[in-house]
């Protein structure tokens, strides 16, 4: 067994073994050897953590551009949630015309009342904990290079081989959800039995939003459809550590979702920021018992634009370790998308063309974050 990493004043950290005499030095000033330690070894941002880091290696340090000022930062207009218990009674139309102007302006709204218990809410945060506590040969055992099952995936960052610089954040991704019996066989522990309950509690809401959002554009959706253009579920638990010096680094870069929506969960940290229409950036701020709920790609799509992804980002903190924990839900790979024929119909040429959802999300996972960018590889032309 080795004692402790030992993170040095020169960027090295160095270990001695109970039963070797030398001591190894690992050059972290290196840049190969840092991207093997923290990504290909899977020790991940929490592994130089607990090394005892006292600064920022440069891989992970980001162009200006790119930082996140927390000073004088805005408050999102998304801080006031949506109540949906409303929708069963005689404010239903009051309440979807919030939802439909949410998704028309900001693509993020807030929701309670949502049919996921806050004591669930709790244990999801404690299990993503619990998680990334474990030792790190546990959780590399689900590195895509090595886990033989492609329904886990545990890394560090987006597409680290190909960023600019590596963004501050460890996360283990459910990728798909089959059917009960493989999650709770395959996912990991402590995550498998709360992130199914999450994910499966979720799915009224869900829908009964994607039913009023398809509702406003004069559209109903057919059973068979809906399953088709919701079929795939994620559900990811992300960890930002505590950062040394968090105004260098991001926990993830300016994107937007490829799918359906995103229902997400934050701890009380915060740190989610979304774009507005005039280009400065806004904090949506946690709120105890709520679930943040945003618009992908494929909605912005089929709505020919009339429902907007939302650009965001997550900034780094050095009061704590944060974790959030986001269900995606996206078309089957082999599920058709485009523009909508009773939108088009209405409003005009369409501005995407059709394509093979499975295509659009090969090119999505193939690039490194970059705003909006995604949306391009649907454009018509």
């Amino acid at each position: 067994m080795h004692q402790p990493f030992i993170w040095r004043g020169d960027k090295s950290i160095q270990f001695s073994s109970r039963s070797v005499e030398t001591i190894a030095i690992i050059n972290f000033e290196d840049q190969t050897t840092l991207f093997n330690f923290v990504v290909k070894q899977g020790n991940g941002v929490k592994g130089m953590i607990d090394s005892g880091l006292s600064s920022v290696p440069q891989p992970f340090v980001q162009p200006q551009a790119e930082r996140i000022p927390t000073q004088n930062a805005l408050t999102c207009e998304a801080s006031q949630p949506i109540d949906l218990s409303h929708l069963d009674g005689p404010h239903h139309k009051e309440v979807a015309k919030q939802i439909v102007e949410a998704a028309e302006t900001l693509g993020f709204f807030q929701v309670v009342n949502h049919g996921v218990s806050v004591e669930l809410l709790e244990l999801l945060k404690t299990s993503a904990h619990e998680f990334f506590a474990k030792a790190p040969e546990e959780k590399a055992i689900y590195l895509k290079e090595v886990n033989p099952s492609k329904l886990v995936k545990y890394g560090t960052s987006f597409v680290p081989d190909k960023e600019k610089a590596i963004e501050w954040k460890d996360y283990v991704s459910m990728i798909v959800y089959t059917n009960d019996h493989e999650a709770l066989q395959q996912w990991p522990e402590p995550c498998r039995e709360v992130a199914l309950k999450f994910l499966k509690s979720s799915m009224e809401m869900v829908k009964n939003i994607v039913n009023i959002l398809m509702e406003n554009v004069g559209v109903r959706l057919e059973e068979e459809r809906m399953n088709g253009l919701m079929g795939t579920k994620m559900v990811n638990m992300n960890y930002y550590p505590t950062c040394p010096s968090p105004e260098l680094t991001i926990g993830v870069g300016r994107h937007s979702d490829m799918g359906m929506l995103t229902v997400l969960l934050q701890d009380g940290i915060g740190g989610l920021y979304v774009k507005l229409d005039n280009g400065e950036w806004a904090e949506i701020p946690p709120v105890h018992g709520a679930l943040v709920i945003n618009i992908g790609d494929t909605f912005q799509i089929l709505s020919y634009g009339k429902y907007k992804s939302a650009e965001h980002r997550v900034r780094t903190t050095n009061m704590g370790s944060r974790v959030s924990v986001p269900i995606f839900t996206a078309p089957n790979p082999s599920e058709k998308i485009g523009p909508l024929p009773e939108v088009v119909k209405r409003d005009g040429v369409a501005r995407y063309k059709e394509l093979l959802f499975k295509d659009y999300m090969s090119n999505f996972f193939g690039q490194p974050h970059d705003g909006k960018k995604s949306l391009d590889f649907a454009r018509a032309e």
